[in-house]
């Protein structure tokens, strides 16, 4: 896996949380960019993905985003905060840095 789930809970039955850090070796950073690594949005969005599937034991895959803004960098080591709330196929999410938002939308997912 390129990035290390840290822990993963449900405070409540349509909430999911999970802290992450992205590895300094994961291929994501690799040529985006050489001297400045930041992490892809398609890659945050992807972990959002991911996180959501494991916390419904199930493989999902992203089907629509809606209003997703890219708010800050990621570097590679940061530890993140995924925070997504909905049911269904349907979530709303964000990510956060040091309580700091990183990224956020919403993500219809499919079976």
């Amino acid at each position: 896996m390129w990035y290390l789930l840290l822990d993963l809970e449900k405070p409540a039955p349509e909430e999911i949380r999970a802290g992450v850090i992205v590895n300094h070796d994961s291929p994501w950073f690799d040529g985006h960019f050489p001297d400045t690594p930041i992490l892809p949005g398609i890659a945050q969005l992807k972990m959002v993905a991911d996180v959501i599937a494991q916390a419904r034991q199930t493989p999902l895959f992203i089907r629509r985003l809606n209003r997703v803004k890219f708010k800050r960098i990621i570097k590679p080591g940061e530890q993140l905060d995924i925070h997504a709330k909905g049911s269904g196929d349907l979530y709303s999410f964000r990510i956060t840095h040091n309580k700091e938002d990183v990224c956020s939308g919403m993500m219809s997912l499919d079976v």
